[in-house]
């Protein structure tokens, strides 16, 4: 069985930052090949084949708010391709845009709640009365990775439809894949892999959904990440400090 692996880089670092602790080294230095092989090779996902495809999709750093990180991740990068641990690296772009939204904070389950006028921050009508409903409006500068969803859906169609792969695992919890997910299901065994803490997207499991059978989901550990890192040295490429 020859696996392919298509693997959500913004969605994996974000969600194993959280997994391992922002501040603790010993995660970003992540070897996607290695952790295909641990996820093949862990108890319960049935399957026995080889890893023929990995494909990384990302988006580079901006260097000009970011000099720091876009040189860490050049660096990652060219390690990637020198230990051959990544067969496909997919780029998207990162957008900067300014963004006008209501000012919230986190409520329940880390859903926004707005936040209204109260002491000591008041707002009065013409009239000089309380407004208690009123909120308030924020301008704020936004950068958003754009490119690595539709990079893994195009790269993990192709690759079923053409023959490449006998199955497939998708390391991504974005629910925006659900279509290409329950596609390739239809046609092979499909294993999505949830790098973030919180729950499965609902659309990527595949209770009860069609398909040819042997699929599963699995959500990563810190255990999985800290067992699939890269060398510290690699050529003349070491790990930076801190990762």
């Amino acid at each position: 069985m020859r696996v392919g692996v298509y693997v959500d880089g913004f969605n994996l670092y974000h969600g194993t930052r959280v997994l391992c602790g922002r501040s603790v080294p010993g995660w970003r230095w992540l070897d996607p090949r290695a952790l295909a092989q641990v996820l093949l090779d862990r108890p319960g996902a049935g399957w026995h084949g080889t890893i023929e495809r990995i494909v990384y999709c990302t988006a580079r750093v901006n260097g000009a708010d970011n000099v720091d990180g876009q040189r860490d991740q050049d660096t990652y990068l060219r390690a990637l391709r020198d230990h051959a641990s990544i067969d496909v690296l997919a780029l998207g772009q990162y957008v900067t845009r300014v963004a006008t939204a209501p000012l919230a904070v986190a409520g329940r389950r880390g859903r926004p709640r707005l936040v209204t006028a109260d002491w000591p921050l008041q707002v009065r009508n013409g009239d000089g009365a309380d407004v208690p409903s009123a909120t308030f409006m924020a301008s704020v500068a936004r950068r958003e990775e754009k490119g690595s969803d539709v990079n893994v859906a195009a790269h993990l169609l192709i690759d079923v439809l053409t023959g490449a792969v006998d199955a497939v695992i998708v390391i991504s919890n974005d629910s925006d894949l659900a279509f290409p997910v329950a596609y390739a299901r239809t046609l092979v065994p499909v294993g999505t892999v949830n790098p973030t803490p919180g729950p499965t997207a609902g659309k990527l499991r595949s209770d009860g959904a069609p398909g040819v059978g042997g699929q599963w989901w699995y959500r990563l550990t810190a255990a999985d990440v800290s067992a699939a890192q890269l060398p510290a040295r690699i050529g003349r490429l070491h790990r930076p400090v801190g990762w």
